[in-house]
């Protein structure tokens, strides 16, 4: 593609070099001829506007665009209006996929070969976006275009979510000039941990004045490209609109699960025939393609108990009625645009789906996604008292493995299982009218790394030779632009490896060489193979659901495309794999850098809030003491939170109740623990002290409690079980408050806002921490 010469512009080395005007030069600018002013900087004639709208962990089988149960009127519309994609492919997994999207490169290469959180110092699974894999942002910025993003990132390395940065690979630093929305994996999505641009901020509502997340992304979003049309209509704009739903927790107004209520009571098993039917139908399958057979590891609908259908089905509801609900924002910042009398102008792509639908929950779901997080599986028992919560702020929902599998119908697997279909292919339309035809199909494959190379074919653009005075590694993807023009053009995506935590694949020209490696739910009894003993299958050119395995039949052409997928996974990084699992949420554990590493001590200040995780001292599984000094009150009991990190779904507390000191530990919001002074605390400074003695022997395992006044023991007691792995992905550590979603519920002053004044908060922890390779909690937390 050719650089826009007729101006003189060349855009193969960004940012673009403008060349200095000549000017008369008096010594009496009066005396001088005016030179022209400078024209400002734009992409070539006829650029699109680009939209991309993203919805996260939604399989192929959901959405009703796609012939699945969950309605979503707009994606049809667009479909309508637009071209669907019937072969599109992701990575598998979220931050994989999206690197990968951003950057037109193998998610190896862009160096996210698994989620931020838990990066190695492996090549390909660094989580640093290397400098020669610019992003589209990037690019489109440097060429003249107005970028904005909205909603989840979860790019950004972990250790770098500080308030220190750096903030290269935040939104912001990534060719981003308006962020707004969230940077990690999930969010609460009725309170939600917001950044606008680098600095957190609070939700402008509470959920009780109708706040949700989705709809205040697309409020922002319909807000900035408003003021961009008053302000520079001739200027084409980028928006990355990157919903956190449907990913749990699946959060909704209470009106849309009322709406679905009932619909889904038949069951997941003949959900998946219904869906079959509806995709025949649609023509987004071909007539002979098969249904894959039910997966052994997930149990059938009708061997389950009564109550175990009525929760899951529950659960399955605020799934559909969250997927309605964001289709419904993404048709108000269409109509916006609409109303702007831009849409036409627009290049837009809604990608139905980061990876498949996701069964991390297992086989009856979850009331909190944070206790799967830490292989702790709830039963039915556990969530059938709090049925009315489920999808309200209370809740941090997930949907059982068998509504998941559904949703990713006609395939095998779900999300985090790169090998197969299930995993890894998606819905997506695309519209452009006048460019891209109206109301038809695409079957030929595409990646998620096609869209860079694709929309810079459509805004007439080069792939850029170098970026910020750093040579490029060239773009893995392939345009797509040949297919929309021509329905019957042979595909030119020959090759494309999978590989996520050692689920992997190789397609080339129509077969498919998988292995599934490891469940993508916790189980204790699952046994997983080492990498060389895994059992590959083979699927052929017209087995497009991957029903039938010819292993045994072909087993020379199984070694060529084996052969294939380790010449690939040499030459992006891939290699070598890693198939650890949770153990790498700890930074010593993976070898990635982290901003504590040699320190056992961190002293914190008031005002200090919000800090992820990975950015302070790492207090579980290890004994630690919490020493804050502090002044009270004198006319009225101490009130509120010293310290606090995570929130109702799992973390700790130090805080004051009536004058009582407390020390609370939250598990995985289904139990809480709380230690607390025999007699208040009177007024005055003081240095007040919890230390807790971990009882050892493995992750997530209990400790005593001591509560200390002026180095005078005042309380003490026990915790039985602590969070073993992660808190939160996006509650992080408050100093003298406990912002968003509280850890514990008995504050008596708003947002646990301690009422005297704080002068230091430290932290020290025990040099060891116990490191359980699994992390997996065998107690009464899974099904018998």
């Amino acid at each position: 593609m050719a650089s826009d010469e007729s101006d003189g512009t060349d855009r193969h080395r960004l940012p673009i070099r403008r060349a200095r005007a000549a000017a008369d030069t008096p010594v009496d600018a009066r005396d001088a001829a005016k030179p022209a002013p400078a024209a400002p900087l734009r992409p070539p004639a006829g650029a699109p506007n680009v939209l991309i709208i993203l919805i996260d962990d939604m399989g192929f089988g959901a959405s009703s665009a796609f012939g699945g149960p969950c309605e979503m009127p707009v994606a049809e519309r667009v479909a309508a209006e637009g071209t669907r994609f019937t072969r599109f492919h992701t990575t598998a997994l979220c931050s994989p996929t999206r690197q990968a999207l951003l950057t037109g490169r193998n998610h190896h290469t862009a160096e996210m070969g698994a989620l931020a959180e838990v990066a190695t110092s492996f090549p390909g699974y660094t989580g640093v976006r290397p400098d020669d894999c610019a992003t589209l942002g990037q690019v489109l910025r440097m060429n003249g275009y107005s970028t904005g993003m909205f909603g989840k990132h979860h790019q950004t390395p972990p250790w770098e979510t500080s308030p220190s940065g750096p903030f290269d690979r935040w939104p912001t630093g990534e060719g981003f000039e308006k962020f707004y929305g969230f940077i990690g994996g999930d969010t609460h999505q009725w309170v939600p941990a917001l950044v606008d641009g680098t600095r957190p901020i609070e939700p402008p509502r509470t959920p009780e004045e109708g706040y949700h997340l989705s709809e205040d992304l697309v409020d922002q979003a319909i807000a900035w490209l408003g003021g961009l049309a008053a302000l520079t209509p001739d200027k084409p704009w980028f928006t990355y609109l990157s919903f956190g739903a449907t990913h749990a927790p699946h959060h909704v107004p209470k009106r849309y699960l009322d709406a679905v209520r009932g619909r889904f009571d038949h069951g997941y098993d003949r959900e998946r025939e219904l869906t079959f039917e509806r995709q025949r139908e649609l023509g987004v399958i071909p007539p002979d393609a098969e249904l894959t057979a039910p997966n052994e590891k997930i149990p059938a609908w009708d061997d389950l108990e009564d109550d175990d259908r009525l929760v899951g089905t529950r659960l399955f509801e605020a799934y559909a009625a969250m997927a309605t609900h964001t289709d419904e924002q993404v048709g108000r910042l269409l109509d916006a645009l609409e109303e702007q009398g831009v849409l036409d102008d627009t290049l837009v792509f809604y990608i139905l789906g980061d990876n498949g639908a996701s069964a991390e929950a297992g086989a009856y779901g979850t009331f909190n996604e944070m206790a799967y997080q830490n292989n702790v599986l709830m039963t039915t028992a556990d969530i059938k008292p709090r049925l009315d919560d489920i999808g309200g702020p209370r809740a941090f929902n997930h949907m059982p493995s068998g509504w998941a599998h559904a949703m990713n119908t006609p395939y095998q697997w779900s999300k985090i299982v790169a090998s197969h279909w299930g995993g890894t292919r998606t819905g997506m339309v695309v519209r452009y009218p006048g460019r891209v035809p109206a109301g038809e199909r695409r079957s030929q494959f595409t990646h998620v790394i096609d869209i860079v190379p694709t929309i810079l074919e459509y805004a007439g653009l080069p792939e850029p030779a170098q970026v910020n005075g750093v040579p490029q590694r060239a773009l893995e993807g392939v345009s797509f632009k040949y297919a929309v023009d021509d329905s019957a053009a042979a595909e030119r995506h020959h090759t494309q490896y999978f590989e996520i935590g050692g689920n992997r694949g190789i397609y080339h020209d129509g077969w498919t060489a998988v292995t599934q490696h490891w469940l993508p739910w916790p189980d204790p009894d699952d046994v997983v193979p080492a990498l060389a003993d895994d059992t590959w299958e083979l699927y052929g050119p017209d087995d497009w659901t991957q029903a039938h395995d010819l292993a045994a039949e072909h087993p020379e052409k199984l070694l060529e495309l084996q052969q294939r997928f380790l010449i690939e996974g040499a030459k992006y990084n891939v290699l070598p794999i890693d198939d650890r699992q949770r153990e790498r949420f700890d930074p010593v554990v993976a070898g990635r850098p982290d901003l504590m590493r040699g320190r056992t001590r961190l002293t914190l200040r008031p005002g200090m809030s919000r800090l992820n995780e990975n950015t302070v001292l790492n207090v579980k599984n290890r004994s630690f003491t919490v020493t804050a000094v502090a002044t009270l009150q004198t006319d009225a009991p101490a009130q509120g939170a010293l310290v606090a990190q995570g929130g109702s779904f799992g973390g700790w507390a130090l805080y004051f109740r009536d004058g009582l000191l407390g020390y609370a530990h939250n598990f995985v919001g289904m139990h809480t623990s709380t230690v607390r002074s025999a007699a208040p605390v009177p007024g005055g400074e003081h240095v007040l002290e919890m230390r807790f003695d971990y009882d050892g022997g493995g992750a997530g395992k209990g400790g005593e409690v001591t509560l200390l006044c002026d180095g005078e023991s005042i309380g003490s007691g026990r915790v039985d079980r602590t969070v073993p792995g992660l808190f939160s992905f996006d509650e992080g550590m408050d100093i003298g408050c406990d912002s968003l979603d509280p850890v514990v519920e008995d504050y008596l002053t708003p947002r646990g806002e301690f009422n005297g004044t704080i002068a230091t908060v430290t932290i020290d922890i025990a040099p060891d921490a116990e490191h359980d390779p699994d992390l997996v909690l065998r107690a009464r937390y899974r099904k018998q």
